[in-house]
């Protein structure tokens, strides 16, 4: 029987690399493999058989003493309890693949090195930017942010790119440095998933060998949707309410075409776009967080989804969830978001952050004839429908396993989604 061995941050669905996560290890388990996990212990954890391997819990968030403080500076940077935990694990389960998600900080990439010795093809999905950008997302308070591509990382520190924190930015350029100085990624990873071609193309500008980046994209199980070709009267943004986000460029928008507008998501910039929608007067209306049935209804019913992106995306899940819902996605042209949304077909696309062209279409939106809105949203249902499916994810991760010589121990399984 193979063996997989999947390593994330945390063990519940807390962002979309999680669910991932999650996704990942059961259809290789409903495959027939045997799967094992190791994250960091959080009281939201699902339970596991695995959690004797978890490593201690670190939130940045938490009020830590000065030696904590020192304790989790140096697990951030090279986490010696994951190495340890990892190598307990690896004696009770050998695993002939190691697949990676999000590891940086929590778990960190101490852990890579030991499955390189023990001989375990590893492979990472690059979730964001950080194999590139010690801060994720290259975006800083000014924008969008490309300095350290020279190699010069003090510009993580001089730009305040984390939480615009001198502290926490010079604690992540440390880490940086010091996993590059290692070769703790470069060395150890044998491949990178990347589910959007502007990420495979990005991290070969800063350096990666493209032989080890592999495209496959993100998929979404349209089948459990109930998609609604109907066309509703409001556009609709689900996600955080961060920065990043381009919501306040949505709401100036909205506010500009007169269109009706509702939110759904919490996050830091929260009452700030509160306080913007009531100074611009719109029909507005934040709906705090929503999630499971009570969000699908709200996709559905909606004229369109809206994507107002100010970051560099990398494929998001939104689209997809979108689309599987009957509805068209209006999208900022930024990141890999223009590889999804197809211009008149399933969508339309506007420069990032620019107000005027995205109020345009949505007063275009507004004013299509509910049909053609509803023809958009059936063409979008069909691309995700036989696009970004499991059947195709999985192949395309056999596919990638196999290259690394992985033993496929039950080979008549692959057959059943060729």
């Amino acid at each position: 029987m193979t063996k997989l061995l999947s390593i994330n941050t945390y063990n519940y669905r807390r962002g979309g690399s999680d669910a991932v996560f999650f996704e990942h290890d059961a259809m290789f388990r409903g495959l027939g493999w045997d799967t094992a996990v190791m994250t960091m212990h959080h009281p939201k954890n699902e339970p596991s058989p695995w959690s004797d391997f978890f490593v201690d819990e670190l939130e940045f968030g938490h009020a830590y003493g000065a030696i904590q403080k020192l304790a989790m500076a140096s697990k951030v940077i090279y986490s010696m309890e994951a190495r340890r935990k990892l190598d307990k694990l690896l004696a009770r389960f050998r695993p002939d693949v190691a697949h990676v998600h999000c590891i940086y900080h929590h778990i960190s990439p101490s852990v890579l090195p030991l499955l390189k010795e023990r001989g375990v093809p590893v492979v990472m999905t690059a979730h964001d930017l950080k194999l590139c950008c010690p801060a994720y997302k290259m975006l800083n308070r000014s924008g969008i942010c490309e300095k350290c591509k020279d190699g010069n990382l003090l510009n993580v520190a001089l730009n305040r790119c984390l939480r615009d924190s001198l502290a926490v930015s010079s604690l992540v350029m440390v880490e940086s440095a010091t996993h590059r100085a290692l070769g703790l990624y470069r060395d150890n990873l044998d491949r990178i998933v990347v589910p959007s071609e502007f990420y495979r193309n990005k991290h070969i500008e800063w350096g990666w060998p493209a032989e080890k980046l592999v495209y496959i994209p993100n998929f979404v199980h349209a089948e459990d949707f109930t998609p609604q070709f109907k066309s509703g009267d409001y556009f609709f943004y689900f996600g955080r309410l961060a920065l990043e986000k381009g919501v306040a460029t949505l709401i100036r928008a909205a506010a500009h075409a007169g269109v009706r507008l509702r939110i759904a998501g919490t996050g830091p910039e929260e009452a700030m776009l509160k306080a913007l929608a009531g100074e611009l007067g719109g029909d507005i209306d934040f709906l705090g967080f929503v999630s499971g049935a009570p969000l699908r209804t709200l996709i559905r019913e909606a004229r369109a989804v809206v994507l107002p992106s100010e970051w560099y995306e990398n494929a998001p899940m939104s689209v997809l969830e979108a689309y599987a819902s009957g509805k068209p996605v209006i999208g900022a042209r930024i990141g890999g978001i223009p590889e999804m949304v197809h211009t008149e077909k399933t969508g339309a696309l506007f420069e990032s952050g620019n107000v005027n062209e995205l109020a345009v279409l949505l007063t275009q939106f507004a004013h299509m004839t509910d049909k053609q809105v509803s023809t958009m949203g059936e063409e979008a249902h069909a691309y995700v429908s036989s696009t970004f499916t499991a059947e195709r994810y999985l192949r395309d991760m056999l596919s990638l396993y196999a290259d690394l010589n992985v033993n496929m121990a039950a080979p008549s399984l692959t057959r059943e989604i060729a």
